[in-house]
């Protein structure tokens, strides 16, 4: 549902926001199981995602039974899995097995190959067929464009711009996002998802200019409690664990 009309032009930060208030859909983002399911027990947690730099990180070896036990734990909230092949025939073939995984998986298939070739043929022939997509790693709004041009009016899916990369870059994400909604706002099958956010104020910043999600790592959710606080609250702790940090140090002048 599209909600921006509900939201003030000029994004306003100052009045505290609890975590209960926020309409943009929290998806965590990681492959570690056991956090996964001490999310899952999160009511503010709407959804999942991961990707094969995230699954390697943690050691994992084998795709297949991962993504099955995650499924297994996580049966009523969209799951995101990713290809990996670099070749659009074996690509299509990935995306079809992980999509028989579970009717609330969706395929995250690149908006690219590794050597800039777009997947628009791959994308049209999945969603014909009714696969759930997570077109990612886009940072334009040519990619975005374009890819809800061909698969806009199919199956369900989700478009992912990495507004952390493009911060990342010295660019202002937040028009990026605002014009990417305006793109999928003709289609009623396309969520925009923030993804890579930064920093707390990121979730704050796609809340209020009405996107549809968000992709958090378990760390960044662990900041989740910290909407709202009382800033002078906020800086006496502070400075207690400063003082608490140099006391445990033992240091001496």
């Amino acid at each position: 549902m599209d909600h921006r009309d509900d939201r003030p032009e000029n994004l306003t930060l100052e009045r505290p926001i609890d975590a209960a208030e926020l309409q943009v859909k929290v998806f965590a983002d990681g492959a570690d199981l056991q956090g996964i399911l001490d999310l899952y027990a999160n009511p503010l947690i709407k959804g999942f995602t991961t990707n094969p730099t995230l699954m390697h990180k943690v050691g994992l070896r084998d795709y297949e039974a991962f993504a099955r036990s995650f499924v297994e734990a996580v049966p009523d909230r969209p799951i995101s899995f990713e290809v990996f092949s670099d070749e659009f025939a074996e690509m299509e073939r990935q995306a079809r097995k992980i999509a028989a995984w579970g009717e609330h998986v969706h395929v995250k298939v690149p908006v690219t190959n590794t050597r800039g070739d777009h997947c628009e043929e791959v994308l049209r022939h999945l969603v014909a067929d009714g696969v759930r997509l997570n077109v990612t790693g886009m940072m334009t709004l040519r990619q975005v464009s374009w890819v809800a041009e061909a698969i806009g009016g199919g199956a369900p899916s989700y478009v992912s711009v990495f507004a952390g990369r493009i911060a990342d870059t010295g660019r202002d994400p937040l028009p990026i996002m605002r014009e990417a909604l305006d793109v999928l706002a003709v289609h009623e099958n396309l969520e925009l998802i923030w993804a890579s956010p930064r920093e707390l104020l990121n979730v704050v910043q796609a809340d209020q200019i009405g996107c549809h999600i968000i992709t958090v790592t378990h760390d960044l959710l662990r900041k989740l409690p910290w909407l709202g606080r009382d800033l002078d609250e906020f800086s006496l702790d502070t400075v207690r664990m400063f003082h608490r940090d140099a006391a445990a140090a033992g240091f001496t002048l």
